[in-house]
């Protein structure tokens, strides 16, 4: 007979006769189940056994009994001397219970389902008095193990828990399962399968309780008075055993669990454990549900994408000292990671607690630091996960898993213009290998140059190419150059097009190409070591400032390439980020790759207005979205380049080596200093919260 894994599990509650062979728990007859089944399909044998006897615990065999069945331990599994109801017996009382219901009379039905529930009964005598204390501890054992004999013989009457039978599944539902020893916890999953086996449509209802379950952290969750506690690491076992036995039995189940998966994920306020919990069992049923595998990562992934753009807002909203307090209550939080998990929620909250908690600045306060803790850990078991994946870059394994990335990367991370750390992800396991640096670059040009593509993507497309190439420290300088010359070959085809109907700079008719123009620039600030070929003896490569004023020769067409078309009629520098454009200005003119400081003043009394046709409309997804007329900000491209400087402290420690930070050249504009650039209490404070929104106010100032 074959056996499924759950179905191997229940071998400790079940003993072979002299004679025969191993049967199963449940029986997969018409008149047990309802619906017939081979044993291929459901690993449950067709023997219908009406009477089921008792056995020891340990799978020794009775010497009083020898018929070939599978039997169960109802009198001695734990405490030899209290003795259980036959099962027989329970049975009858099952079926009296249904009947009378059938008829209306709910009496004895809503007593079964109390008893099912797990909920203690009362064993006194009727003559007992009232206010006696003690209760008989054979008593409550004996309820202990009568309700393992219930389930057994529960799994008989399937076939009639039906609609009318509600209440019932309910209350078989609601039991607390988790919380008692590992023979119920078999027991149980035995019957949550007969239960599917009969009653296809309670299979919704079956996987919404254990799923329901992934969240729970804390063994008082499902702890069960009178029982030993059980730890987090068995009641999640038990959780997937049930899981993983359903998945093999109905295969069909897949199907039915992606939805609940989704239903079921913590809300956004919910605590980091809650989170975290879920996220670490979504991450192990992806082991062995490989058809959910994909469903899971996208859940995930956009989940974590909603709380960095929440986050990231809320950031945005907050004054110098909210966004200090959010960065003290982190570092309380990392003074006390060691404690226990289960306890670190409530002490956390702690940090930012006060006789004024309820004042709205700190509830601000708290949300934003749970929330960042949220996405900080759960990216942190991400990378985790996916670090020995990549251990061989050169392996299909780790190809496949990049091509998954690279579809929750187009689907979901490309299109959320505020996101600030989900995509670092790619940024890190990209730079495994050259192969996988051109299969994301790749991807990000096709999706750029792409017409039929929405212009918000074809403008982030643009904006991630260049915050990867300018910010990987891993991309080696051949592919710096290549991607330098690829861009630049389609920055002509679409300056060509675009002069024939140009006036003069207008963000709205020609964002593609400023957003092209500005990325260029971006890479040159960060990458212009790559694109020299040749420079003086006396350089040394170590010093970027050796370099200043001395005769290089640059990678040939890349001058060209910059000077046709900033020169354009499409003026692009009037156009791109401001501070993009100054910085780009300072290190051309030093490092006399081209000096463009007359255009940049003759700009200064160019009015963008007066080339403007319409109002702001499907143009610039880039820029700042709140202007004032009055002011030309509006018609400039914004400095987002989505690499800015990670700032989670715990998942940190991932991407430091694959990060190239800005080095600003030592003397080479002593005045930039303080003027628009929040990277001075970066650099000194790496600490501080406020880090994340450095570049969206300096691009190339910003760590």
């Amino acid at each position: 007979m074959l056996m499924s894994p759950a179905s191997s599990m229940t071998a400790q509650l079940l003993r072979p006769a002299a004679s025969g062979r191993l049967k199963p728990i449940l029986k997969s007859t018409s008149s047990v189940i309802g619906i017939r089944r081979s044993r291929d399909e459901a690993g449950l044998d067709d023997d219908d056994d009406d009477d089921t006897d008792a056995s020891s615990a340990d799978g020794t065999q009775s010497p009083l009994r020898k018929r070939a069945r599978v039997e169960f331990d109802l009198e001695n599994i734990e405490i030899h001397e209290i003795g259980a109801r036959p099962v027989g017996e329970i049975r009858n009382e099952i079926r009296d219970a249904l009947d009378r219901h059938a008829r209306g009379e709910d009496e004895d039905y809503d007593m079964l389902k109390q008893t099912l529930q797990g909920k203690p009964v009362s064993y006194r005598d009727e003559d007992e008095d009232d206010d006696g204390e003690d209760i008989d501890p054979v008593a409550i054992a004996k309820q202990r193990q009568e309700l393992k004999g219930y389930f057994i013989a529960l799994a008989a009457f399937t076939p009639r828990l039906g609609r009318s039978c509600d209440g019932l599944v309910r209350s078989l539902l609601q039991c607390q399962w988790l919380g008692r020893d590992d023979q119920f916890a078999k027991i149980y999953i035995q019957f949550l399968a007969a239960l599917v086996s009969a009653q296809g449509p309670r299979l919704t209802q079956v996987l919404s309780m254990i799923v329901e379950k992934f969240s729970g952290s804390r063994p008082s969750e499902w702890a069960v008075e009178g029982w030993p506690t059980v730890a987090r690491e068995a009641a999640h076992d038990r959780l997937h055993a049930a899981l993983r036995y359903i998945l093999q039995l109905f295969p069909v189940a897949e199907s039915v669990l992606e939805p609940i998966l989704a239903s079921k994920y913590p809300f956004h306020e919910e605590p980091k454990r809650s989170h975290l919990a879920y996220v670490n069992n979504l991450l192990r049923l992806r082991q062995y549900s490989p058809g959910l595998k994909n469903d899971i990562m996208d859940l995930i992934i956009s989940r974590l994408i909603k709380i960095d753009v929440e986050t990231q807002l809320d950031l945005d909203d907050m004054d110098d000292k909210l966004a200090a307090m959010v960065g003290m209550a982190l570092k309380s939080a990392q003074e006390h990671d060691g404690q226990d998990d289960d306890d670190s929620d409530d002490s956390d909250n702690e940090s930012v607690s006060s006789a004024e908690s309820e004042d709205e600045e700190y509830v601000r306060v708290k949300t934003a630091k749970e929330n960042i803790e949220k996405m900080d850990t759960i990216l942190d078991s991400l990378f985790e996960l996916y670090t020995p994946v990549f251990a061989d870059p050169q392996s299909q394994e780790a190809m496949d898993a990049f091509e998954d990335l690279l579809a929750e990367f187009s689907h979901l991370i490309l299109p959320t213009i505020k996101s600030k750390h989900v995509q670092y992800l790619l940024f890190r396991f990209a730079q495994r290998s050259e192969r996988l640096i051109d299969a994301f670059c790749g991807t990000c040009i096709n999706i750029a140059f792409e017409s039929h593509r929405p212009l918000i993507l074809r403008q982030s497309a643009c904006a991630y190419l260049a915050s990867f190439v300018a910010r990987g420290a891993h991309v080696p300088g051949h592919i710096v150059v290549k991607i330098f010359e690829v861009l630049g070959y389609h920055l002509d085809e679409m300056r060509a097009v675009y002069e024939v109907s140009c006036r003069g700079p207008d963000v709205r008719r020609y964002a593609p190409f400023y957003a092209l123009m500005q990325a260029l620039m971006y890479v040159f600030c960060f990458r212009w070591q790559d694109l020299i070929t040749s420079a003086p003896d006396d350089v040394d490569k170590e010093d970027p400032l050796s370099y200043l004023d001395q005769e290089i020769e640059w990678e040939s067409e890349i001058k060209d390439i910059m000077r046709r078309n900033i020169y354009s009629k499409l003026n692009p520098l009037k156009v791109c980020s401001p501070v993009i454009v100054d910085q780009f200005a300072k290190l051309a003119h030093h490092f006399r790759f081209m000096y463009v400081y007359p255009l940049i003043e003759s700009n200064k009394r160019l009015r963008l207005s007066q080339y403007s046709v319409g109002a702001y409309s499907n143009g610039g997804a880039l820029r700042d979205m709140s202007f004032d007329m009055n002011d030309e900000s509006w018609q400039q491209l914004s400095s987002y380049f989505p690499f800015d400087p990670y700032q989670l402290p715990k998942s940190k420690r991932w991407v430091d080596e694959d990060y190239l930070p800005w080095r600003p050249i030592p003397g080479l504009n002593p005045e930039e200093l303080g003027d628009d650039s929040d990277e001075e209490e970066i650099d000194d404070e790496e600490d501080e919260i406020d880090e994340d929104t450095a570049t969206e106010e300096g691009a190339g100032e910003d760590d």
